[in-house]
């Protein structure tokens, strides 16, 4: 999957899971296309800050996604091994 459609599908998923900051400044970069310069502009911060935002809020989108998988391989094995005790 391209980086910039798994990127918006994780905000849509978990984007309340963020700070403020980070889904704005995700959602300019990645839904609307404005470049670094362009996203600190129009937040106010400067490029280095848009970047770091950027990088935080990547990571930790990622992390989510990872322990939701991991909840839910968790969940499976455990409703099997019930099934098989039942």
């Amino acid at each position: 999957m391209d980086k910039n459609v798994e990127i918006a599908v994780l905000c849509d998923v978990y984007g309340e899971m963020l700070t403020k900051k980070q889904l704005d400044v995700i959602d300019l970069y990645y839904n609307e296309n404005l470049s670094l310069a362009e996203v600190a502009e129009e937040v106010g911060i400067t490029r280095q800050a848009v970047k770091d935002s950027i990088q935080k809020g990547e990571k930790k989108l990622f992390r989510i996604r990872r322990k939701a998988r991991n909840y839910e391989e968790i969940t499976k094995t455990r409703k099997a091994n019930t099934k098989d005790i039942i």
